[in-house]
């Protein structure tokens, strides 16, 4: 009788001090293990009973409860884009990493006319801007950025006059 109260005692001690971390992701899901570390872009995690480090962007992640201390940290808000009009709230990536966890969904571009009485700040600007509302317009709330680029048009390196830069931009769109 003293083996068997014995054996259900270390059980329970041992499912009390094994409690797992939960991940809770902005789609919905939810992570079941052992939170390694907390990066600068990156949670780092191990699977429950498996490791294996596995890595999400910071920006897939909403909130992570601590198994062991029952401590919450926050890690994102959610970021909801419902249309076009909402391509202020996109947000541009340039570490491959912040896109773990998300789902790729196509590329995108922005750009500047040929002809444009923008200043190359300007066009800039509103090359940005018109990859953000491209992404907007698909739902996503992301752009990893691929290529920058600033065609002088008038074929001299000396300061871009007014109309003389168009911008280009490129991307790959992600959502939750």
């Amino acid at each position: 009788m003293k083996k068997l109260l014995f054996i259900l005692l270390s059980l329970v001690s041992v499912s009390v001090f094994a409690q797992n971390d939960k991940i809770y992701m902005h789609n919905g899901k939810t992570i079941e293990g052992t939170v390694v570390r907390v990066a600068e872009f990156t949670v780092v995690f191990k699977y429950a009973n498996e490791d294996a480090e596995q890595t999400v962007g910071k920006y897939a992640v909403e909130k992570i409860i601590y198994g062991k201390s029952g401590r919450e940290e926050q890690v994102s808000d959610k970021i909801v884009v419902n249309s076009k009009d909402d391509w202020e709230k996109v947000v541009v990536l340039e570490d491959k990493s912040q896109v773990a966890g998300l789902v790729k969904i196509e590329e995108v571009r922005g750009k500047t006319a040929f002809i444009n009485y923008r200043t190359a700040a300007g066009s800039d600007k509103k090359a940005q801007q018109k990859l953000k509302e491209e992404a907007a317009a698909k739902g996503c709330q992301f752009i990893l950025m691929t290529s920058d680029k600033d065609l002088n048009l008038t074929g001299s390196n000396s300061s871009a006059s007014l109309g003389s830069t168009q911008s280009v931009k490129k991307g790959v769109a992600y959502k939750y």
